[in-house]
């Protein structure tokens, strides 16, 4: 399909997908969102696929929801559209292994997108926020939620209440972003990091993701249960038997994806 907020990379098994609305430090507007949401379905189904990274421009990943197009709405056009929910937590039910590239700003939607990847790789230059409080507003897609989990509530707190914003470093520090890199080394590092990713086992990748996100949905119990469920089934996996035979042959396995 056209993109015109989007572009969209194949490097091998792996898809880069960029945000491509410079000119507003790429704001995320519906259209871009709707755009988004098609590209992980198309990309969900792409077999070929088995690791995307999602990332912006060396200004900015996402400096935030697009605050012209919102300013207007009221409470029954937000409820009715069910607003943000719609497109946007497309990346949070995304099935396969998802990385944020983040260089820039990443402020407000902007960082809530990146918290809705699996992991995140930061540039020197990133800078994350959460400033709706600003705007006379909190965050509306999972920024009050997803943030605490990462870094704690009172470093959550400390974001949302005061709008201020951390540097990759203090964003490392905090556990919000796996690590830091040179900002001109961004896109290969996180193309290198998902290259390696895409070369293991897809169902069992997509496996070990669904099971590391049970630790934040539930309790320690079902979660530990949950994991000893899809730890069983990859006994049902090809890749398992060529895994663990190349393994016990001293060679490297030959994953099928199957």
């Amino acid at each position: 399909m056209p993109l015109h907020y989007l572009e969209l990379e194949t490097h091998e098994a792996v898809a880069l997908i960029r945000f491509n609305r410079p000119q507003v430090l790429n704001a995320l507007c519906a259209a871009m969102m709707a755009e988004l949401a098609g590209v992980l379905d198309q990309l969900e189904q792409d077999h070929a696929i088995r690791a995307v990274v999602l990332t912006g421009t060396a200004e900015a990943f996402a400096a935030g929801a697009d605050i012209k197009e919102m300013r207007d709405l009221t409470y029954m056009d937000v409820y009715r559209a069910d607003f943000v929910t719609v497109d946007w937590e497309r990346i949070a039910s995304f099935r396969k292994p998802i990385i944020a590239a983040v260089a820039g700003f990443a402020l407000g939607g902007g960082c809530e997108m990146a918290l809705m990847c699996d992991f995140i790789l930061a540039a020197d230059n990133a800078r994350f926020g959460q400033p709706e409080i600003k705007l006379g507003t909190i965050p509306g897609a999972g920024g009050s939620q997803r943030l605490a989990r990462f870094v704690g509530k009172s470093k959550a707190m400390d974001m949302v209440l005061t709008g201020r914003t951390l540097d990759a470093q203090e964003a490392e520090r905090c556990g919000l972003v796996s690590r830091v890199v040179k900002a001109d080394e961004l896109v290969d590092e996180a193309l290198l990091t998902a290259s390696r990713i895409a070369s293991y086992s897809g169902p069992v990748c997509m496996l070990a993701k669904e099971a590391v996100n049970a630790a934040f949905e539930t309790t320690l119990a079902e979660g530990v249960r949950q994991e000893r469920r899809l730890f069983h089934s990859t006994f049902a996996i090809d890749d398992q038997k060529e895994g663990m035979a190349a393994f016990s042959e001293k060679r490297r396995a030959q994953f099928s994806h199957r």
